[in-house]
């Protein structure tokens, strides 16, 4: 491990910091029970990767759908669902954290009464951040917000 005095400053990344109001937001389609909050993806990271947050309407869901080699992580904010994945259920509440590997055919669903809140990671991209960007431009609202800054909201 490197201490401090053998750090060296020949390649200096200077890092990159967003906050909620900074995320650009949308549904894929007009009809899509959920949005999509890109934090970072491959046009901000200059690497192969996307992270947003997926917020779901109450029965809102994703569209059935599998990658062909990217590995997709959800890490559950808020709210209760369930994934579906090769055809198995699993229950998913605030701290879980579900890993689909690539190819494996999967959805997310929200079964609570509220918006159901993930983060998302996909690597490398598969074009995700571009499908989400072609999609219908949305917004955060207060409840978003909130959720997002880590106040602490009613269920």
């Amino acid at each position: 491990m490197n201490t401090s005095s053998e750090l060296t400053t020949d390649h200096c990344m200077i890092p990159v910091i967003k906050s909620p109001k900074d995320y650009q937001v949308f549904r894929i389609s007009p009809q899509d029970t959920n949005r999509l909050a890109i934090v970072f993806d491959s046009t901000i990271a200059d690497d192969s990767l996307t992270v947003c947050v997926e917020i779901f309407d109450p029965g809102g869901s994703t569209p059935t759908h599998r990658h062909h080699f990217a590995v997709e992580m959800f890490y559950i904010l808020k709210g209760e669902g369930e994934a579906i994945c090769d055809g198995k259920s699993i229950p998913l509440c605030p701290g879980d954290s579900l890993l689909v590997r690539p190819t494996g055919i999967h959805e997310i669903r929200n079964t609570g009464k509220g918006r159901l809140y993930a983060i998302c990671f996909m690597v490398p991209n598969e074009d995700f951040s571009e499908l989400i960007r072609s999609g219908v431009p949305e917004i955060l609202d207060q409840e978003d917000l909130k959720v997002l800054k880590g106040i602490n909201t009613a269920n």
